[in-house]
């Protein structure tokens, strides 16, 4: 039996990847292994690995890299340990394909060490613009690595080709995030708030906000003007759902804001480390607007029909509904496209990423290729004809 070897390194990246092992766990035909590492087992982080053993998948291998410091060095020492660890993991598992997720600092340190032990990388959602982060540098460094691509939508499609992939190595599958919303069944309002411990008001914010880590020096005014439009949205009517920043540089300084933020205000805002994808998914049926720069107010958000505040440059690139509203973090900007949000016509909102079951067709394709014998790491630079 082929083995099926899928990373995880985050909350949020497991949420997207769920699908896909399900759908691998279920039809048999090859083993599914598991890779867990980076938050999943940080308790700064909420423990997050036992979301995935609570969804009945076994873990094959847990690999500690993540280090108390949200610092440069500290990332690149988390890297350098995932090299060591990763391909230590690797060896043990043997797995004939291994599938990454993204574009984090966990996925380029298992990806290094896969394809210098030549085992063939799957990637999905390669192709993607994030110009304010380092993840843009990182995400196309694993598209050269790996073999095989799906990506969320055409243009991000071309991008691999343009990167030097072969066409018929990448696939347009849409976003795979987006099968959750159809596949689970979400929960009432009522149970939500239960779950919660929080009652939802008239009008209500999701707001999650993760470092731009090309703009670093910028963070904390950055951080005080999202705060204190926050802070006014509260006094005019609103309750706000806020999910904690990753363990990119600078989200603990974030976190610190949340946890200040929460405490003063803790009748009208809920902050917490990890909703999961269940309560997630659910919470943002429920709300009014999401508001941060969270990637899943761009893809996700506008299948329920909710208009995005994305602040600053995270998602510089990227492609974008018609219900997001880019803004620079001024409150200024920020009351303002409050207000477009407001007046939004909702049943206009479409979402360029739903293209609907991306999970099964990126199974189809991998059972192909594996059956067929198709997956190689040898490959060529496909050369487009730029006329200079």
């Amino acid at each position: 039996m082929k083995k099926v070897c899928i990373f995880t390194g985050t909350r949020a990246e497991y949420g997207l990847l769920w699908p896909l092992m399900k759908i691998i766990k279920e039809n048999k035909e090859h083993e599914l292994q598991i890779i867990v590492s980076g938050m999943h087992l940080s308790p700064e982080f909420g423990l997050t690995y036992k979301e995935i053993e609570k969804d009945s998948f076994n873990i094959n291998e847990k690999i500690e890299i993540l280090l108390s410091s949200d610092s440069a060095i500290g990332i690149n020492k988390s890297i350098g340990l995932g090299l060591i660890s990763f391909s230590e993991s690797l060896k043990r598992l043997n797995p004939d394909v291994l599938v990454i997720l993204g574009d984090r600092f966990e996925a380029l340190a298992i990806a290094i060490s896969a394809y210098i032990m030549k085992i063939p990388i799957v990637h999905l959602y390669g192709g993607e613009k994030t110009e304010g982060a380092i993840d843009e540098g990182i995400r196309h460094s694993i598209t050269k690595m790996s073999y095989l691509h799906f990506t969320s939508t055409e243009e991000y499609r071309k991008r691999v080709i343009q990167l030097g992939e072969s066409p018929e190595r990448v696939f347009n599958v849409g976003a795979i995030g987006l099968d959750n919303i159809k596949g689970l069944k979400l929960l009432k309002k009522e149970e939500l708030e239960k779950e919660l411990e929080f009652k939802f008001g008239e009008k209500n914010i999701l707001f999650t906000y993760h470092p731009a880590t090309l703009n670093k020096n910028k963070l904390d005014n950055e951080l005080k003007e999202i705060f204190d439009t926050l802070e006014k949205l509260i006094n005019s009517g609103y309750r706000v759902i806020i999910t904690k920043s990753n363990a990119d540089e600078g989200g603990r300084k974030i976190n610190k804001y949340i946890d200040k933020f929460s405490l003063k205000y803790s009748d009208k805002v809920l902050a917490v480390t990890n909703l999961g994808t269940l309560k997630y998914l659910s919470t943002m049926r429920y709300v009014d607007l999401i508001m941060g720069n969270s990637s899943s107010g761009i893809v996700e958000a506008p299948s329920f029909k909710i208009p995005t505040i994305n602040i600053g440059e995270r998602q510089n690139g990227r492609v974008k509904g018609n219900s997001i509203i880019d803004v620079k973090p001024s409150k200024k900007e920020i009351l303002k496209a409050i207000k477009i949000a407001e007046n939004l016509d909702k049943e206009t909102i479409i979402n360029p990423y739903d293209q609907g079951g991306a999970a099964k067709k990126i199974y189809n394709i991998i059972k192909d290729y594996i059956k067929n014998k198709k997956l190689k790491i040898k490959k060529e630079f496909f050369d487009i004809n730029f006329l200079i």
